[in-house]
C-alpha cells in the first residue's frame, strides 16, 4: 500500500533559518517521496519572500493573514492535509532544529507497523542530543514528561518535541477537537499527544536529534519562560480535570 504523505514546517519570522530548512529538505533522501507545505504564520520579516523563491521547486505554502500561533499553524496544516486526502502528516520546526534526513525514522513505524502517532525524542536511549540547548529549555523538556507521567501513568522521554508524524485518521475521532481557540499557541501539540495516548491509539517514540541554532542566527526559540511553559502544561491539567475536552 502506498501512503500519501505531507511534510510541514511551520514558521513565523524565520527568514534567516528557513532558507536552510528548505535547502536541507530539498537535498534529503525523502524529498521526492512526499509533498512539502510550509505554513507561514503571518510573517512580516521577509519569510514569505524566502518561501516564494522555492515555489517552482515543489515547495507549497499557506500564509495566515496575521499571526495565530504555532497551534493555529499546525491546525491549518492538518486541515489542508485532510482536504487533500493525505494519510500521514509530518510536523517539523521551521527554525532549523529538526533534521529532514530523520523523517523516515518517524514514518517507518507508521507505514510498516500501523502506529497512529510517532513522536521524536532527543533523549530516547541515547545521550541527550539537544545541541546547545538553553538551560531553561532543558528544565522544561525534563519537567513536562514527569507531569505527563503523573497525570496519565504513561512514561515518555520527550513530550514537548514537535517533530512527529500523525496518521490523519486520528482526526476522524470526534473526541479529538482541534477547533478550540485555547489551542492556538503551544497547547495544541500536548493536546494531541494526550488524546492519542489516553484514547488508546498506537503510539511510539523514536530517537531524533534536536539542534538549537546559535543566537547569531536569530536565537534559540520564540518560547517565553514561564508564560510558554504554562501553555505546554495547561492542556495536561485541563484535560485531566475535565475543564476542557
Amino acid at each position: 500500500m502506498s501512503f500519501k504523505i505531507l511534510v510541514t514546517p511551520v514558521a513565523f519570522n524565520e527568514h534567516v533559518k528557513l532558507r536552510n530548512v528548505i535547502e536541507r529538505f530539498l537535498k534529503s533522501r525523502i524529498h521526492d517521496k512526499v509533498d512539502y507545505l510550509i505554513v507561514d504564520d503571518g510573517s512580516d520579516d521577509g519569510t514569505t519572500q524566502v518561501i516564494g523563491e522555492y515555489q517552482t521547486r515543489g515547495v507549497h505554502t499557506i500564509k495566515h493573514a496575521k499571526r495565530g500561533g504555532v497551534g493555529a499553524a499546525i491546525r491549518t496544516a492538518i486541515q489542508y492535509a485532510r482536504r487533500g486526502g493525505y494519510d500521514i502528516i509530518v510536523i517539523m520546526a521551521g527554525n532549523d532544529k529538526d533534521n529532514p534526513e530523520e523523517i523516515p525514522h518517524l514514518l517507518e513505524p507508521m507505514i510498516h507497523d500501523g502506529f497512529d502517532l510517532v513522536q521524536g525524542s532527543r533523549y530516547l536511549g541515547k545521550v541527550g542530543s539537544g545541541g546547545d540547548m538553553p538551560f531553561y529549555r532543558k528544565l522544561a523538556t525534563r519537567l513536562h514528561p514527569w507531569v505527563f507521567f503523573i497525570l496519565t501513568g504513561r512514561r515518555l522521554s520527550d513530550t514537548t518535541n514537535g517533530f512527529r508524524a500523525l496518521r490523519l485518521s486520528l482526526f476522524d475521532d470526534k473526541r479529538i477537537n482541534l477547533d478550540q481557540g485555547w489551542l492556538n499557541t503551544y497547547e495544541l501539540e500536548p493536546y494531541i499527544l494526550w488524546k492519542a495516548i489516553t484514547l488508546g491509539y498506537k503510539f511510539k517514540e523514536v530517537f531524533v536529534t534536536k539542534i538549537y541554532p546559535s543566537k547569531q542566527l536569530g536565537g534559540y526559540t520564540k518560547m517565553i519562560p514561564f508564560v510558554s511553559w504554562w501553555s505546554i502544561l495547561r492542556p495536561l491539567f485541563y484535560l485531566r480535570l475535565g475543564i476542557k475536552k
